[in-house]
């Protein structure tokens, strides 16, 4: 078994944090940005010094690859994102690219043999932050996007500025030919935080990663009649915001009863017209409900399907957004991942993701699977968010291991 440098891992941790350092512990570094940029250049200096050849595709995708000893192989590829929400943290995507970086380092450090090209990479705008959707040029490399709708995304900073006239400034637009595909690559492997606290309550280092959960993410709507906040006796009003709170009052309380598996969140509101003096004529809020097993999510939708067609006076309204199925990762990739991390000693257990990652859209095109590393008191997407540095170097090396277990098979 080999083992990635504990030191180089901290080093590369701390050198990445710097680029979007927001001056709080965490970064801002938001896709395509020039913070992006100096990240992305880091990358390609570290790597060009391995000997990796540099590619990148339509998309800006960055690939670094070193040679096996049969060229006639395929690639096995390992790699994350380097973008990050607003005042993320230091972990969350970029721990998956340093890690491909730290393994392609000790492979060649060590002299380790190898008969397939390895590559290391970078996804690019995996958050969707400044330019929505998330996972947007995974999404496009496994034909589950538009190129042309997400090349029209609009800046949520400047609604002037869209996606395309990010990507067609980026030095790293390169050619479609060189996308991931599954005629030039073998496997995909991502390690990540778990972004969860369930790791590390369950005091394990690794999260041998089965799927990602399916989801479904509804818009809830409720008219009323706008009134003066003062002079409308209450048995007269048409509020549509205390009919807004009794339908998630409705939902809580029926999804509760589902499966305790299920998790659903209520992350946004919209009231209009949002006076404080005028009784609001409308509403609408989101329902994100997530589960793996798809009898469960459509349980979910009849439930919402139920909503009363009128609350409180208030006439109700409701539409889905969209919605995934769970993505099962390759058995013979989940397998790589347990024995490496059991042979390496490293406690572990098996895990799914709530979250969405680049490798479930890469799980469309080739073989797929995900390591976890635990994320400290869960947080994530905040710049508390934390992994110990040998929690991280530990997914360095069970995601090495894995990695050279594919390569003899």
């Amino acid at each position: 078994m080999y083992t990635c440098s504990l030191e180089r891992m901290k080093e590369k941790i701390a050198a990445f944090s710097r680029f979007g350092d927001a001056g709080h512990g965490g970064v801002t570094r938001y896709s395509l940005s020039p913070e992006a940029h100096q990240a992305r250049d880091e990358f390609v200096r570290r790597m060009k010094a391995l000997g990796a050849q540099i590619e990148t595709d339509d998309m800006a995708n960055i690939y670094a690859t070193i040679p096996g000893s049969d060229s006639s192989l395929k690639r096995i590829v390992m790699g994350s994102h380097a973008d990050s929400v607003r005042n993320g943290g230091n972990y969350d995507g970029i721990l998956g690219v340093i890690g491909a970086m730290e393994v392609l380092e000790t492979v060649r450090s060590e002299k380790i043999p190898h008969r397939h090209p390895l590559t290391a990479m970078i996804w690019t705008n995996e958050e969707g932050s400044l330019y929505p959707p998330a996972m947007m040029s995974s999404g496009v490399v496994s034909g589950k996007f538009e190129k042309a709708v997400v090349l029209s995304s609009k800046s949520m900073l400047d609604s002037s500025r869209t996606f395309a006239d990010a990507l067609n400034a980026s030095p790293y637009k390169g050619s479609e030919s060189s996308r991931l595909s599954a005629d030039k690559y073998a496997a995909m492997f991502e390690l990540h935080i778990e972004q969860g606290p369930i790791l590390e309550a369950e005091k394990k280092d690794i999260g041998v990663v089965t799927c990602v959960i399916g989801m479904v993410n509804y818009r809830i709507k409720t008219y009323g009649q706008a009134g003066h906040a003062g002079t409308t006796p209450m048995k007269y009003r048409k509020d549509a915001l205390y009919a807004a709170t009794k339908i998630l009052m409705f939902l809580c309380e029926k999804l509760d009863k589902l499966d305790p598996e299920l998790v659903y969140t209520t992350g946004e509101l919209k009231v209009h017209p949002c006076v404080h003096t005028v009784i609001p004529d409308e509403a609408e809020f989101s329902l994100d409900a997530r589960h793996e097993k798809p009898e469960v999510v459509r349980q979910v939708v009849d439930v919402i399907q139920s909503i009363p067609p009128e609350v409180a006076g208030c006439r109700t309204e409701y539409k889905p957004a969209w919605s995934r199925d769970s993505v099962y990762f390759d058995r013979k990739l989940v397998g790589f991942v347990q024995q490496s991390a059991d042979e390496l000693g490293i406690s572990n257990m098996t895990i799914n993701s709530g979250a969405g990652h680049d490798a479930q859209f890469c799980s469309y095109i080739i073989p797929s699977t995900m390591i976890f590393v635990p994320s400290r008191g869960g947080h994530s997407h905040c710049e508390i968010e934390f992994t110990p540095p040998e929690q991280c170097t530990a997914g360095a090396d069970v995601m090495l291991n894995a990695v050279l277990k594919a390569d003899n098979t």
